[in-house]
């Protein structure tokens, strides 16, 4: 599936849908998880030096997504890997659990990955910032040369991460 293809999924789904997104679903990244699949990469888990060989290829097989959540608006914090832009903000971007995902090492299970578009482009101070980003949710399988992503999120709202 292209990201033109989960885009528009996702807003097939937000009009069929919108209705029912009424209240927003603060989600964790274990809520991502298979109810069976306990595992969580460690923060620093499986770190390589930077001229070994891809990191994409060592991503860990995922156990599945969950579709709970598909459709509905949800809130999930996390870090910015920009994928496209326009002019100086990003308007794709993988939001990842932790800092140095896909980029300093090997990439999480795509279930604990999501991409992330939005029409207004957000002006990021960087690469892994830390956001919480609110939006219309969905499973998407996605395939970036950094990883495969199972979940897909059509932002509203994109916002610098507050403890």
């Amino acid at each position: 599936m292209t990201r033109r293809q989960a885009l528009l999924g996702l807003t097939a789904l937000a009009l069929t849908t919108s209705a029912r997104a009424e209240a927003v679903v603060d989600l964790q990244w274990r809520d991502l998880l298979p109810a069976d699949d306990t595992s969580l990469p460690g923060n620093l888990q499986g770190i390589v030096p930077h001229d070994e060989a891809s990191l994409a290829a060592r991503q860990p097989i995922s156990t599945g997504v969950r579709p709970d959540w598909n459709g509905e608006v949800v809130r999930l914090s996390g870090f910015v890997v920009p994928i496209d832009y326009d002019g100086t903000g990003v308007t794709a971007f993988i939001l990842v659990p932790y800092v140095g995902a896909c980029v300093h090492v090997p990439p999480p299970p795509s279930n604990q990955l999501v991409f992330v578009t939005t029409e207004k482009p957000y002006e990021t101070d960087g690469l892994f910032e830390a956001v919480t980003v609110t939006g219309m949710f969905g499973t998407a399988s996605t395939s970036t040369q950094l990883a495969d992503i199972g979940y897909a999120l059509s932002a509203d709202d994109i916002r610098p991460y507050r403890n």
